[in-house]
């Protein structure tokens, strides 16, 4: 299968990114380069973009992908966004104009039924996005205790069954390993009420994606991340978030919202002590969603939730 990659709110990221001939760029989520082939016609023939991303099969579709530019205007790095200081230290890189994040799962990794990541294929539970990794979604639903499972669900997951599903996994794995998507689908169904199931889609979707942020870390990254990319944004420089669910997007806002504080004093005090300075402004005075139209022409686009900041 094609490694193929719709970008979403392409003209949004463009915009907030503001990325001229010559601009310097990281896209930390690469994916199928769908964004950073539209950047890298922006910002050549003096530009570079450094692309990142922890599937090696992204990176080889977005070689494909990108073949038409020069060697000189980007380079592809397998890694991951957490280790931002050391990849951009490595590459010599410094004073970025632009940082993109991309988050969650790309179309092709759940289109792609070996990968494990949706509940829609029958597969062996996997949801790796680094397939080098040891942890797999078969290593949690069979060793985690029955409370570390309910938690991973409701915090991941925001799924009011959490409990009952964790419950019923370990009950179930204590005759036989879970293995595959459709026997942890079956746990998942049975395990919440039957007029629960009939309402917000498909009953195990929560689940599905709590296992898989859990598998690759991706919550307790993402605000040190957010930080260590400002802290390389030379002045004027932009950090574009797409986030695809309130945990990832709450991630985004709080960092921001953090750094844009001035005087962080005691309320009260009559003069300024602290002589703390906001290091980034909000250019995206609320949450920007796709539009109506997008929507309509790519349907996993409809959750998409995207912050701007810039660097001070």
């Amino acid at each position: 299968m094609e490694y193929f990659h719709k970008p979403v709110l392409l003209a949004e990221v463009l915009k907030y990114l503001s990325c001229t001939n010559g601009s310097t760029v990281i896209d930390c989520t690469l994916g199928g380069a769908g964004h950073a082939e539209a950047i890298i016609d922006l910002i050549m023939p003096k530009g570079f973009l450094l692309g990142i991303d922890l599937d090696i099969a992204a990176l080889n579709a977005a070689r494909v992908r990108l073949a038409r530019f020069s060697q000189q205007n980007f380079s592809l790095v397998q890694g991951n966004f957490k280790d931002l200081d050391r990849i951009l230290t490595d590459a010599g890189l410094y004073a970025i104009d632009g940082i993109l994040f991309d988050l969650g799962v790309s179309s092709t990794q759940f289109d792609r039924a070996e990968r494990g990541f949706s509940y829609r294929y029958d597969a062996p539970l996997d949801m790796r996005m680094d397939q080098s990794q040891n942890l797999t979604a078969a290593d949690v639903v069979n060793t985690y205790s029955k409370e570390e499972l309910a938690r991973v669900i409701k915090e991941y997951g925001e799924e009011r069954w959490a409990g009952r599903v964790a419950a019923l996994i370990v009950r179930t794995r204590q005759n036989r390993p879970i293995r595959t998507t459709f026997e942890l689908v079956d746990i998942i169904k049975n395990a919440i009420p039957a007029a629960a199931r009939r309402r917000g889609g498909h009953p195990a979707k929560q689940t599905f994606q709590a296992i898989r942020i859990e598998v690759n870390g991706e919550i307790r990254v993402l605000d040190q991340s957010f930080r260590d990319a400002i802290k390389w944004l030379k002045p004027g420089g932009r950090l574009v978030v797409i986030s695809y669910h309130s945990l990832e997007d709450r991630a985004a806002k709080n960092v921001i919202s953090d750094l844009s504080r001035g005087c962080i004093c005691p309320p009260g005090l009559p003069v300024c002590n602290c002589g703390h300075k906001p290091e980034v402004k909000p250019i995206t005075k609320k949450v920007v969603r796709p539009t109506p139209s997008e929507i309509a022409d790519n349907p996993r686009a409809e959750s998409a939730r995207l912050r701007a900041a810039e660097k001070l």
